[in-house]
């Protein structure tokens, strides 16, 4: 599976080994408001918006607009599959994920896929299907399965590549991953629905 998918972009990677993967606190309840880690003493790489722990057999890789040098996507990559994910401003106590969730099930149709509700770790979970173009013209499905987190004032918003997304129930690891991530809102005031800006880490390296 192709995980970058953009071809105008440049991937960069953060360091991080699996020896020095560690486990956030109150595993498996997470994801985390910032205000709900401040002083755990673990290591987190600073996105800006999102902070992401060092997770053993995972690769924090972040795709790069080359000309405008922005960061236009977060994931997790492995052996098996990928996570994607992104964090959005939302209303304080508000649900956004019930608000897009129909919306992005709507585009998934209007671009000829498919989009399915199944109940999941955290709430309605949307299971697409969308048929892409392989390098050699031939088409393919690409499975994906989305998941919404409401946060303090935030959603955030994961997508399962790969083996999480066909086979959700055999890879709860995945899922573990997912509530590692941390959220950092901010106080300054967004309009709903806006993405919360990521930033490059200072030890991030670029591969081509």
């Amino acid at each position: 599976m192709k995980f970058r998918r953009k071809a105008d972009t440049t991937p960069a990677t953060a360091d991080g080994s699996a020896e020095d993967a560690t486990d956030a606190p109150a595993a498996g309840t997470g994801p985390f408001d910032v205000s709900q880690v401040e002083g755990d003493g673990i290591d987190r790489a600073d996105l800006g918006s999102v902070l992401v722990p060092p997770i053993a057999d995972r690769e924090l890789r972040l795709q790069v607009d080359e000309q405008s040098g922005q960061v236009r996507a977060v994931m997790l990559a492995g052996s098996d599959g990928a996570c994607e994910f992104q964090a959005f401003a939302a209303p304080r106590n508000g649900d956004l994920w019930s608000e897009v969730r129909p919306q992005i099930a709507a585009d998934m149709e209007r671009r000829g896929g498919k989009a399915t509700e199944r109940e999941g770790r955290w709430g309605t979970e949307l299971v697409c299907q969308m048929p892409v173009q392989r390098p050699d013209g031939t088409t393919a499905t690409q499975p994906s399965r989305v998941i919404g987190v409401n946060g303090e004032r935030w959603m955030l918003r994961a997508s399962f590549l790969g083996k999480p997304a066909v086979d959700p129930d055999s890879a709860p690891d995945w899922e573990d991953a997912l509530a590692q991530i941390v959220v950092r809102r901010g106080d300054q005031a967004m309009p709903v629905g806006e993405p919360l800006p990521v930033t490059l880490p200072d030890d991030a390296r670029r591969v081509r």
